[in-house]
């Protein structure tokens, strides 16, 4: 009980010092998540992108076929 009163005594001294305290952040996950969210998206936009220039794309195929 004395351990986590002197912990909590200097943590208190530090925040009242306006001194940030050391904390355990683990970042790694969140990144995985930020990148899987950007991928994602990145699919969507290209599934919307596409269908909606399916025959314009088309349309370039098949010129490029005829023209060979």
């Amino acid at each position: 009980m004395n351990k986590l009163q002197t912990a909590f005594g200097a943590r208190l001294a530090l925040v009242l010092a306006g001194l940030s305290t050391p904390t355990l952040k683990r970042e790694e996950g969140q990144t995985f998540v930020e990148y899987a969210m950007i991928l994602a998206l990145i699919g969507v936009a290209l599934t919307v992108a596409l269908t909606f220039l399916k025959d314009q794309i088309a349309n370039a195929y098949t010129d490029i076929a005829n023209k060979i």
